[in-house]
Formats: structure tokens, C-alpha cells, sequence
């Protein structure tokens, strides 16, 4: 499941994986200002990886002590049969083949998704989230993930 942020995009799969009885990993766990996409070796090495072949998968994930990212609590992942990669660079064209379905998640305007992402994260975080705004523009420009979507939901 990926798009903008601020699209609504973690509660879209919450509810999805409720209904399927799936597991969600959040590239949050992951990603961070300074780092939005190039972690995601560790998230194959440690999680994609040990479950493709059976095995339950752990990896730490990042949180945000005093607004500063940093490694924090280990994270479980047993073996699931619906599993559910939400975030910005989830669909990203490597991980395309393996894919069963690409869900793009988009509120088309941008300053609606600022104020939602700055409603979820605090106004202190508003300049990284302009920032964050204008990288993933460019990634998904060059990534082309919408167009490879296989499915497109407009959250109202």
C-alpha cells in the first residue's frame, strides 16, 4: 500500500488487514527525514526475506524520542498468510514482481494531505513534512508507482 503522505494510507490498511486477518509493517518502521528510502534493504534482510522462506521475521523498528529517530523496540512478525507493506516506497518498482496486488492510496490535494499529516504528527513537524512532500513527489515521479497500481483508492 503506498502514496503521499497524509493520505490515510496506515488507516486504509488497518482496515484492510482487520477484514483479511493480515499483518501490516509499516515503512514508519523504517523510513526516516534524513532517510525516506534507501533503508529498505533491511526491511527485505530482516522481514521480506525470513518470511518468503517460513520463518518468522524481527527487526527494529525506528521511533521518535524527543523528535530525534532512533532504533528502538524489537518487533515480532510471525509467519502470516495476508501480508500487508504500508508507506510511502511500498510499491516501489523492485519489489513490483513480488507483489500480489499494489494498492495507491491518494487524497489528490497536497495541502489537504499537509494538514492531515500535520494534524497526525504536530506542527512541529510541518517544515520536515513540506520537505518529505516535496522528495516523495520526485520518488514516485521517477519510480512510476502509481501507474503500476493495480488498485486506486481516493479516501473522502
Amino acid at each position: 500500500m503506498d502514496g503521499p503522505s497524509g493520505s490515510g494510507k496506515s488507516t486504509f490498511a488497518a482496515r484492510l488487514a482487520s477484514e483479511l486477518g493480515a499483518t501490516v509493517v509499516p515503512t514508519d518502521h523504517f523510513a526516516t527525514w534524513t532517510d525516506p528510502v534507501s533503508w529498505w534493504p533491511r526491511l527485505v534482510a530482516e522481514v521480506l526475506d525470513p518470511l518468503r522462506h517460513g520463518r518468522e521475521a524481527h527487526y527494529r523498528r525506528v521511533e521518535w524520542t524527543g523528535g530525534v529517530p532512533h532504533l528502538g523496540g524489537l518487533v515480532h512478525v510471525p509467519v502470516p498468510d495476508v501480508l500487508v507493506i504500508e508507506g510511502v516506497s511500498a510499491a516501489r518498482r523492485s519489489i513490483a514482481p513480488r507483489l500480489d496486488e499494489a494498492i495507491w492510496v491518494e487524497v489528490p490535494d497536497a495541502e489537504e494531505r499537509l494538514r492531515r499529516a500535520v494534524e497526525r504528527d504536530g506542527e512541529a513537524s510541518r517544515a520536515h513534512l513540506r520537505r518529505w512532500q516535496a522528495f516523495e513527489r520526485g520518488w514516485f515521479a521517477v519510480d512510476g508507482t502509481k501507474t503500476r497500481a493495480d488498485r486506486i483508492v481516493t479516501p473522502t
